[in-house]
């Protein structure tokens, strides 16, 4: 599937099938994390890989959206690293670029994710690093799920959201 097709199509993913995802899928859609821009070129990130349903299953007792990740295979924890951080304030920036590129990527080999917001919820932010035994300087973004999805995945018409101006306003 073509980049266009793959981001006209991405749709947030919450039912997955039993079909294991392969080491090598998540390797891919790694590369295209970290591929994102950065400002600066900082890349100021660090991804979690997680397949322990245990974790899976622990996040969703303080997360309010995450009962999903039970069925989910795997998912990818992006942090933001503050030691790496050289262009102050943009590590967040720099994250959701990392995080768009995985749900792009995620969708353009066939399978289905849902970005979960972490950051800027302190309880999931705390969870998280506790639960993951994550240092003081790194924060946690993002949680992408994965898995191979049950749901069809269709463009549909977003004209009537469609803001755009030209020149001026």
């Amino acid at each position: 599937m073509d980049a266009i097709e793959a981001i006209l199509t991405r749709r947030s993913i919450r039912k997955y099938t039993d079909k294991a995802v392969s080491k090598d899928i998540i390797n891919h859609l790694l590369k295209t994390a970290i591929s994102a821009p950065s400002a600066g070129n900082q890349q100021p990130w660090h991804f979690v890989i997680i397949n322990d349903k245990s974790i899976l299953n622990n996040i969703t007792n303080f997360h309010p959206h995450a009962k999903f990740l039970k069925d989910a295979k795997v998912a990818i924890l992006v942090c933001g690293d503050l030691n790496l951080e050289t262009f102050k304030g943009y590590w967040m920036i720099d994250c959701a670029a990392a995080t768009e590129n995985i749900l792009i990527a995620i969708r353009a080999l066939g399978l289905g994710g849902c970005w979960l917001g972490i950051y800027p919820r302190d309880e999931r932010m705390i969870n998280l690093k506790k639960i993951i035994n994550l240092p003081d300087n790194i924060i946690p973004f993002s949680l992408i799920s994965i898995g191979y999805t049950k749901e069809k995945q269709k463009k549909i018409n977003r004209k009537k959201s469609m803001r755009v101006h030209y020149n001026k306003w």
